[in-house]
C-alpha cells in the first residue's frame, strides 16, 4: 500500500513508525512531517488544511490509504474531500469531528445519549457568564467552545481565576474558539485517557493511558499540551473500562448515528474516575499527543491493520494483540514553554541511543538546518521506552534523555509518579 499521513508532530512520528513496521506498507509519505519523520519516510510540503490540494497530491502519488493525524484538518472536512474523491481514509467527517471542535456539541450528544459527564452551562454573553460563575463559585472549569490547540481549558481553583479566564476568552485570547464559552462543574478524581477505534457501527478499545498536563513536577504550574504519558492507565481496571465503553462511548456513538453523522476514526475519551465510576471530561477525534506515542510503542505493526479495518468498516472482525508490558514517554520542551521560548536551538546526542521497538525518540517540533537538528516548537521531543514494568520503562526513557545534549530544553523528571 502507498500510505499518506497528514501532520507534523510527535503523534504523526509515532503513527509513521508503527505503520512502517507493517509489511503491507510499500511507501509512506508524511505531510508536512518533521526532521525525525524524514529519517523513516518521505516528507512533503503540503497544506493539510486545503482538502482540494490534499486530494490532488494523493492522486498524483497513487495513495491507497490516508491517515489524518491532527484535529484541525478533520474539523474543516479534509476527510470528506478525500472520501468524495474515492480515497480510503482514517478519520471522521467534518460533521462528526464536531465532537472535538465544539464543546457545546459534545454536551448535547452526551445529554441525548445519557452519558455521564459534568454539569454545564454555555454562554455567548460575557456578563451572563461572569454572573453564572459568581453564583457557582470555585473550583470551576472554563472552556473555549472551539478548537484552541489543547489550550482552551482553564481549571480555575479560585473565583478570580475563573473570572479572568472568561475575560480572556471573550477578549479573543483563543480567537474564534472563545466566542462561546462552556462552564462546567469541577470534577475530582483521577484522570485517564481511553482510546477506541470506531467504524460507524462497531467500537474496538485499543488502549488506555495517563498524561501529565502541568508543566511542573508534582503536576504543578500551568497546563500544557502534555509533558509526558504512560500506558496502560492503572486506574482503568477491566470494570471501569467496560463501564466507560457501555455507559459513555457506545451511547455516544449510537447518538451520532441517529443524527446521521456516524463516527469513523479514533475516539479519544478524556475521563475522570471517582469511586470506580467514569465520567466524560471531553472527546477528541484523533490520537492524543503524547499518548499516541506510548500506544504506538505497545501496538507496533498491527496499527496499520486496525486503522484499515476501521476505515473499511470491518472492526467487528478485528482483534488487538497486546503485549503484557508498559510504555512511558518523556516530553523534552524548550525553556520557557508553555510561555515564550526560543526557536532554532540545536539538539545533539540524538544518535547516542539505539532506536528499536523498545526505545524511540519521536520528534514533535524539529527541522534540519545546516546539517543539525533544531527545535521549532515548544514541545520538541518525545523520549519513549517500553519495559516489563512501568519503572523499567521510565528508567529506559530517562537514560535516553540523559544522552541528549540540549541546554535550551528541559523535561519533567517525575513522569508516571502517581502510578510508580
Amino acid at each position: 500500500m502507498n500510505i499518506l499521513i497528514l501532520g507534523s508532530g510527535g503523534r504523526e512520528h509515532g503513527l509513521a513508525w508503527a505503520v512502517m513496521q507493517n509489511p503491507k506498507c510499500d511507501k509512506l509519505i508524511v505531510a508536512p512531517g518533521n526532521a525525525g519523520i524524514a529519517d523513516i519516510a518521505d516528507c512533503a510540503d503540503l497544506d493539510i488544511m486545503n482538502g482540494a490540494a490534499v486530494v490532488v497530491f494523493a492522486e498524483e502519488n497513487a495513495i491507497d490509504f490516508v491517515i489524518v493525524g491532527p484535529e484541525a484538518p478533520l474539523a474543516v472536512g479534509v476527510a470528506d474531500d478525500l472520501r468524495a474523491a474515492g480515497f480510503l481514509v482514517f478519520g471522521p467527517s467534518g460533521a462528526a469531528a464536531q465532537l472535538e471542535a465544539s464543546k457545546s456539541f459534545t454536551k448535547e450528544v452526551c445529554d441525548a445519549a445519557g452519558a455521564p459527564t459534568a454539569a454545564y452551562a454555555r454562554f455567548t454573553d460575557f456578563d451572563a457568564a461572569q454572573d453564572y460563575v459568581k453564583s457557582k463559585g470555585a473550583p470551576i472549569v472554563i472552556k473555549a467552545d472551539g478548537l484552541a490547540a489543547g489550550k482552551g481549558v482553564i481549571v480555575a481553583m479560585t473565583l478570580d481565576e475563573a473570572l479572568s479566564a472568561i475575560n480572556d476568552m471573550f477578549d479573543g485570547a483563543f480567537g474564534g474558539a472563545g466566542a462561546e464559552v462552556v462552564i462546567e462543574e469541577f470534577l475530582d478524581g483521577e484522570e485517564a485517557s481511553f482510546f477506541v477505534l470506531c467504524d460507524g457501527k462497531d467500537a474496538l478499545p485499543i488502549g488506555t493511558a495517563q498524561d501529565h498536563k502541568r508543566v511542573g513536577e508534582g503536576d504543578t504550574g500551568p497546563n500544557t499540551g502534555g509533558m509526558g504519558a504512560y500506558s496502560p492507565a492503572p486506574v482503568m481496571s477491566e470494570t471501569v473500562t467496560q463501564k466507560a465503553l457501555t455507559e459513555i462511548i457506545e451511547p455516544s456513538l449510537a447518538e451520532m448515528s441517529r443524527r446521521g453523522t456516524p463516527f469513523q476514526g479514533v475516539l479519544f475519551a478524556g475521563l475522570m474516575i471517582k469511586d470506580g465510576q467514569p465520567k466524560l471530561i471531553e472527546y477528541n477525534v484523533r490520537f492524543g499527543d503524547p499518548e499516541c506515542q506510548v500506544l504506538m510503542m505497545r501496538l507496533g505493526a498491527q496499527v496499520l491493520d486496525l486503522l484499515q479495518a476501521s476505515a473499511e468498516g470491518r472492526l467487528a472482525e478485528a482483534r488487538v494483540n497486546w503485549a503484557d508490558d508498559h510504555a512511558l514517554t518523556v516530553v523534552m520542551a524548550a525553556n520557557g514553554y508553555p510561555g515564550r521560548y526560543e526557536k532554532g536551538t540545536a539538539i545533539k546526542g540524538l544518535t547516542a541511543s539505539t532506536e528499536d521497538s523498545f526505545n524511540m525518540v519521536f520528534h514533535a517540533g524539529t527541522s534540519r538546518k545546516d546539517g543539525q537538528i533544531v527545535a521549532t516548537g515548544g514541545r520538541v521531543l518525545n523520549v519513549t521506552a517500553r519495559g516489563a514494568t512501568l519503572s523499567e520503562a521510565a528508567e529506559r526513557a530517562y537514560a535516553m534523555v540523559d544522552q541528549i545534549e540540549w541546554t535550551e530544553g528541559f523535561c519533567r523528571r517525575d513522569i508516571g509518579w502517581r502510578a510508580l
